[in-house]
């Protein structure tokens, strides 16, 4: 079973929106904080946004106030709702635990034109 699928990434306008999805496997999400991650071409992988097991969020700055951390504990799925992109949120998307402790999966690629 492959610990985290992400999906819903695409090709938005700038000023658009986009509802990306992670299903995590249950040893995965059962008692573990979730978290949002990208990495856009030639730079490092960075944290943006987290929600705890109690359902308490935190972001980065260069997101706060536009995307939205969710999650849905019966179907072991985090959600992350991406409002008023713009080209610098241009990335790959990857859900992973906080800390990350599983297996990195594909991500799902967000290509915002401006």
């Amino acid at each position: 079973q492959v610990p985290l699928v992400e999906s819903g990434g695409g090709l938005v306008q700038a000023g658009g929106s986009l509802r990306l999805s992670c299903v995590a496997s249950g040893s995965i999400f059962r008692g573990n904080h979730m978290g949002w991650y990208r990495q856009a071409p030639g730079k490092q992988r960075e944290w943006i946004a987290t929600i705890t097991r109690g359902g308490t969020t935190n972001y980065a700055d260069s997101v706060k106030g536009r995307f939205t951390i969710s999650r849905d504990s019966p179907k072991n799925t985090v959600f992350l709702q991406m409002n008023s992109l713009n080209s610098d949120d241009t990335a790959i998307y990857y859900c992973n635990t906080i800390p990350t402790t599983a297996s990195w999966g594909q991500g799902t690629q967000v290509t915002v034109s401006s």
